[in-house]
């Protein structure tokens, strides 16, 4: 059980978490889960759309329409599976790896905007600290 001071700092970060995530997401052009769908392609490379779903932690179905909204927009492309020909795989295409770059690029901007506007530079030095914790408990 974690101690209530601990449980204090986890409610505050949490609130204070969801309000920049929310904040950050306005500055968005696609929507979320589709910009998801195509970091996680850029990251790991093509994928069956099984594994995607996997990645993403929703349901094949779900992944599916995700896919297909993507491929209508071009942002993907479908291909055969080198080895198993009942399946195919899914990788950015040119113009996705262009969007998925365009709006990583207006999520930092904002951000860092915000962050030379709001912050001081000793509570820019601690921030900077901060973002190693987190990566940290996101991986725990």
């Amino acid at each position: 059980m974690p101690t209530s001071e601990a449980a204090a700092i986890a409610a505050e970060l949490r609130t204070a978490m969801g309000k920049l995530t929310r904040r950050v997401k306005h500055e968005d052009l696609i929507p979320m889960g589709q910009v998801a769908v195509l970091g996680a392609l850029d990251r790991d490379g093509a994928m069956t759309t099984s594994d995607l779903a996997a990645d993403q932690r929703v349901r094949p179905q779900s992944m599916a329409r995700a896919v297909g909204l993507l491929m209508e927009q071009n942002l993907i492309t479908r291909r055969a599976h080198p080895t198993d020909g009942r399946k195919s795989l899914v990788e950015l295409s040119d113009a996705g790896r262009a969007a998925l770059e365009a709006e990583r690029g207006r999520r930092v901007g904002w951000l860092a905007q915000a962050i030379e506007a709001e912050l001081t530079d000793e509570e820019q030095a601690l921030l900077a600290r901060s973002a190693a914790l987190l990566e940290r408990l996101a991986a725990h």
